[in-house]
């Protein structure tokens, strides 16, 4: 029996998109127990090393103007008593 991957359907029905990316991006295939894991210890690592959170939406509003600092902390203070929301006033200068 001939395995086809996923990738080579989407191939063969002109439907595969490949699109280069730039430094700083990382791409984890997360199907196994393992790989996902590796996934885990890298987000884990590089938020401890660099002090910054990954996949922040707040953050990201905040840095584009799509939200001020008062809206922030307003988003921030159920979470205050844990890392994420200690992140979120550090960000804002709280």
């Amino acid at each position: 029996m001939e395995v086809t991957s996923v990738n080579a359907v989407y191939l063969e029905m002109g439907e595969l998109t490949v699109a280069r990316m730039g430094r700083g991006y990382g791409w984890f295939d997360t199907g196994t127990h393992d790989s996902l894991l590796e996934a885990a210890e890298f987000v884990r690592t590089l938020q401890n090393r660099q002090r910054i959170q990954i996949a922040c939406p707040e953050e990201v509003a905040f840095d584009a103007g799509w939200i001020d600092a008062e809206q922030v902390a307003r988003l921030a203070e159920p979470l205050r008593k844990n890392e994420y929301g200690r992140y979120l006033f550090e960000r804002i200068g709280r």
